[in-house]
Parts: structure tokens; sequence; C-alpha cells
């Protein structure tokens, strides 16, 4: 995946090098790459600080929340796991994630709604999913692609606006007419690029999750509690009103590049970023 999307990075850059100037194209293309490379190395390794902070979540009381303690403590000796850091994120959906770029420096984050809704059984699946997450380094490819899949968008919509700023004039004769090309291919690139990058990451980020439900399985030996959990959103999800559903109407609403992360897809719209529920309930039950 790293290296899919650094050939479509090298070919954007490429494209957009010769469109504006083909004599920096070597200048413009080192630049890019020490940009990009310093940009996926300080996101790496503070991933868990990135996802906390966009999310306005908060450090878990231990007294405030004992039941969430008492569960991902419980699951950790079953795992084997070290202890995550705990937070807390202020929505009314039955949500959670997981980040960190390895189990000893990750965290797992909970909704208010998860923890106000679910009994404590469906709490327990929900938080064994996210440390299936983390025992499986699933974090690090969500962390890795999210990021990179950033960089591509961000790289393209600088292109895409840059356009408006151009003088238009590129000079004549042959020359022009290869950067009108260039351009052209630059324009359609950097409109395909994320997209196809995008839709890349959620085809293998839906396989992360069945295998992150059949891990909190192992650790629970209960499906029914993930099962019932999964229920209970699906309810969210149908009710009329869209609010209780899912986070895009809310005040603090998570960016999209975070929805992979999630335990449940956070925008009602935006399906591909899982399994369907029914689905994973489907294959849950015959657990």
């Amino acid at each position: 995946m790293i290296f899919f999307i650094f050939i479509i990075f090298i070919i954007l850059g490429y494209v957009i090098s010769m469109a504006f100037s083909p004599d920096y194209f070597f200048i413009i293309m080192i630049l890019a790459i020490i940009i990009s490379i310093l940009y996926v190395v300080i996101s790496f390794y503070n991933s868990d600080k990135i996802a906390i902070a966009s999310v306005k979540a908060k450090h878990a009381s231990r007294s405030e929340h004992k039941m969430y303690y008492d569960l991902v403590e419980g699951l950790t000796i079953a795992s084997g796991l070290p202890m995550p850091k705990l937070y807390v994120m202020p929505s009314k959906q039955i949500n959670a994630f997981a980040s960190g770029r390895n189990p000893k420096n990750a965290v797992v984050c909970v909704t208010e709604g998860a923890l106000e809704k679910l009994e404590k059984r469906e709490l327990e699946g929900v938080l064994a999913h996210e440390l299936g997450h983390i025992g499986n380094y699933d974090m690090r490819y969500m962390t890795i692609v999210a990021v990179m899949v950033g960089m591509i968008a961000i790289i393209s919509e600088i292109f895409l606006r840059s356009l408006w700023f151009s003088s238009g004039s590129r000079g004549g004769g042959d020359n022009n007419k290869a950067q009108i090309i260039f351009l052209i291919i630059g324009i359609a690139l950097a409109i395909l690029a994320p997209i196809v990058v995008y839709f890349v990451q959620l085809s293998i980020s839906r396989k992360h999750e069945y295998s992150a439900d059949a891990t909190a399985v192992k650790f629970t030996r209960y499906p029914d509690g993930l099962i019932k959990a999964l229920k209970k959103i699906k309810s969210d999800y149908e009710k009329p009103s869209a609010t209780e559903g899912t986070m895009s109407n809310q005040k603090n609403k998570p960016s999209k590049a975070l929805a992979p992360m999630f335990f449940a897809n956070p925008f009602k719209n935006l399906g591909s970023t899982h399994p369907p529920i029914e689905k994973r309930i489907e294959k849950l039950e015959r657990m």
C-alpha cells in the first residue's frame, strides 16, 4: 500500500513539475520527497496525539470511568497486550477507535454515547474489537495510509488551487504544447489520484474490521456482546433523526480521514469505510 501510494505521488509530482516548469523538475521532486517523508515520520510517531486532539477527547478518569478501566484491564490480561491509555470523546453516537504506532504506544478512545448506552458485555465487545486492532497492528496500517492519503489529497488540492493564480502565459512553440498536455494530465491526476487511493484504502480497511471482530471474540469468548453492540449502532442509524446516529451533524465531528479507524462508520453517507453492519453481525452469529 505504501509503495502504491508513493508511486502515485511520484507520478503526480512529475506531471505537476512538467506542467509548470520542466527546468525545475529535480528540485521540485527532491523537495516534495523530503517534505513527504518528514510528514509521514512526524505523523506516524505522533498519530495517537493527532487522533485524540482531532476529536477533542479527554483522558478517562479511573474514578469516573471505573467499568471502562476494569474491562480494558481484564482484556489486556486475557490478550497479553500492554495497557493502552484510555480517552473519552464527546459524542452521543456509540463508537470507539484505537490509535498509536504499536501496542506499547496505543490509545483507546470511546464516545460518551458508548459508555452511556452500552451494557457491560456490549462495551466489552467493542473494547475487545479495538484491542484486536492493536494486537493485529491494524493501527500502524491505518495510520500510515490515512497520512499518505491525506498527503496525496493535499498536493492535489494545492495544485488545483494554484491554477487560479497562474498567469496563463507559457511562452510558445513545442514547449508550450507539451506543457499544456502535461497540465491537462496533471488536472486529471489531481482529481482522480485521491479518489483511487481512497478506494484502495477502504477495500483493505474492510478486511481489517472483520479480522478485529474475530479477534474480539477470541478475547471475550462471547460473540453476543459484540453482536448486541452492533445492533444498537444499527438501530441508532435507522432513527428518523440522524443527529443520534452519526457524527456528521455534530459540532465536533471528526475528520473523514479518521473514519476507517472507528469501530463503526461515523458518517452515515460514507458507507464504504466499513463492511455493512448486517454482514458483520452475520459472520459473528456463525462463531
